[in-house]
């Protein structure tokens, strides 16, 4: 019953702010194109405000999956008009607010002390408001200036409906599209629903801030605020106030001096160095998340806050990825083709010279240009089409990297889009490709197994008495197998003998009967002896011991 009211209360929200008018019809099949036709938004009128104030308010009332969506779509300036980019963009921080005094009573009872008791100072007016929870500033006893951010109350029980929605919608994909099988909807949906989920947990987002912390500690790259475990729990977070200029306000950046193509190609190196040195990558890195730090414009320094959502690779990912994105910039087509083939991404009978020539088709037009004359999104979709013509099937656990991919070009068209991403990536991954296989990894490698192996070296003379005795074990089973199959070989062969007496008894017999049907003016007496030692011969052949 809750699903439905909230399927109804999402119809209503399209209606009330007419979001069909972003629907494009003319591409839709006819009887589609009736049904909305008479859909029921038409019964309402239009509001009185431009379609990016209806596009953002209608996210914002429906809720955090939806807010999220827009913060993705509002740093894609490529591929969405300018107003409605203008529009989105204030989803980053300033969704509506919940009241300050909800915010005090559910810090007090996080915390099991009076508000008074916990700090100095506390505002209830909230510094900024997003879609899971809202910060305010506040001072501690000790004078530390700090954030406390708060989750929305109730917000649980409607990201599960809105997730369960989704899953249905994913499920029928799934089952009626003829793509949805290889795309893979219902496990992106789900792969979703543990991060937003794992998002309402604060303690989970500060142990996230802490670790990225520690992955970055002295560099002169990225700031990451600190974390007063005291004061957090799973609901209420506590942390250093920071003070940056977002990183949206590219012209306050500009008039404060900031070296923006530095900062540009610092993002792209801090991306690759949390993707591929530490496997543990910020993956909301969107712009309401990423301040930037001003004391020395000509050595700015990112800061970045909001830890909720983290990535990570395996080791095979990692390889695999930076094999495929070397040969992209190498244009070795052919290698990115056997890549994917021997990693199971596409089928084993892929035709590696076809796919190499589609790969290149898509790929070719984008090299040697400069950020602002790449679209991402084209690129993707390009890249969709070629997938979908070899059956490519899509990587739950990449979906999140792609996300933060599309947050990266973003932030690299706002800040300098004359960027040169490729360059700017490719010596990081020769180089972390060849640290792989240096000998100080490889000694780091060792020291790392080390203690294992250590630890395991008193059973070691036990496994290998183990292994003899399996190996003796296997010897005597390999013999007895040896004698089944000599015993299976006569016990086949005797039946092949059985089968061939048995049809030349038969045989024999019939000619027998046959002589003695065809000559009926011959008396019992009188038969043949021809026939009857045919007969005795069929009978031997048929009942002989075998």
């Amino acid at each position: 019953m809750r699903r439905l009211f909230r399927f109804m209360s999402i119809l209503w929200v399209i209606c009330r702010y007419r979001l069909d008018e972003f629907t494009p019809v003319a591409p839709l099949p006819l009887p589609l194109r009736l049904l909305l036709l008479f859909a029921p938004w038409h019964l309402f009128p239009t509001p009185r405000l431009s379609r990016g104030e209806r596009l953002r308010k209608a996210l914002e009332q429906l809720g955090p999956i939806f807010v999220k969506f827009g913060q993705i779509l509002s740093t894609r300036r490529d591929v969405l008009p300018e107003d409605l980019a203008d529009e989105l963009k204030q989803l980053q921080d300033k969704v509506a607010p919940f009241p300050g005094k909800v915010a005090t009573q559910i810090i007090e009872a996080a915390l099991k002390a009076p508000i008074e008791e916990i700090f100095d100072q506390f505002d209830e007016q909230p510094m900024a408001s997003a879609s899971i929870a809202q910060v305010h500033s506040a001072q501690l006893k000790s004078g530390i200036k700090v954030v406390v951010k708060v989750i929305r109350p109730n917000i649980e029980g409607t990201i599960r409906i809105d997730i369960a929605l989704m899953l249905f919608v994913a499920r029928a994909a799934e089952t009626y599209w003829q793509d949805g099988k290889r795309l893979h909807p219902v496990d992106i949906v789900k792969d979703y629903e543990n991060t937003i989920i794992d998002e309402l947990d604060l303690q989970r987002e500060a142990a996230n801030t802490s670790q990225l912390k520690r992955n970055f500690t002295g560099s002169n790259l990225i700031y990451i605020p600190e974390i007063y475990w005291d004061y957090t729990t799973t609901n209420v977070f506590v942390m250093e106030r920071i003070y940056g200029i977002p990183i949206a306000n590219v012209e306050q950046l500009r008039a404060a001096g900031v070296d923006l193509k530095l900062l540009a190609e610092r993002g792209v190196e801090i991306f690759f160095t949390q993707v591929f040195r530490d496997s543990f990558f910020h993956a909301d890195m969107h712009p309401g998340n990423i301040f930037v730090d001003i004391n020395n414009p000509h050595n700015p320094r990112y800061i970045a806050i909001d830890c909720g959502i983290v990535g990570s690779l395996d080791q095979d990912d990692q390889n695999y990825l930076a094999r495929n994105l070397l040969a992209f910039f190498k244009r070795d087509y052919r290698q990115v083709a056997t890549l994917h083939v021997s990693s199971g991404w596409v089928p084993e009978n892929t035709r590696v010279n076809e796919f190499e020539a589609a790969i290149r088709t898509v790929c070719e037009p984008i090299f040697e240009k400069p950020l602002k004359d790449i679209s991402f999104g084209q690129f993707l979709v390009r890249l969709f089409q070629t997938a979908r013509r070899f059956d490519m099937e899509v990587q739950p656990q990449l979906v999140l990297l792609q996300k933060t991919l599309l947050n990266i070009e973003g932030l690299g068209r706002q800040l300098y889009p004359d960027l040169d991403l490729w360059s700017t990536a490719h010596p990081y991954l020769e180089k972390w490709m060849r640290a792989r296989v240096a000998p100080p990894s490889l000694i780091k490698a060792f020291k790392d197994h080390l203690p294992q192996w250590l630890e395991q070296s008193p059973e070691i003379p036990g496994l290998l008495l183990e292994a003899a005795e399996q190996f003796r074990h296997l010897n005597h089973l390999e013999n007895g197998n040896k004698k089944y199959l000599l015993e299976l070989q006569r016990s086949l062969k005797a039946e092949k003998q059985r089968h061939q007496d048995f049809m030349w008894g038969a045989i024999t017999i019939g000619i027998a009967v046959w002589l003695s049907v065809h000559q009926p003016e011959v008396e019992w007496r009188e038969i043949h002896w021809s026939v009857l030692a045919l007969s005795g011969i069929g009978l031997f052949l048929w009942l002989r011991p075998k």
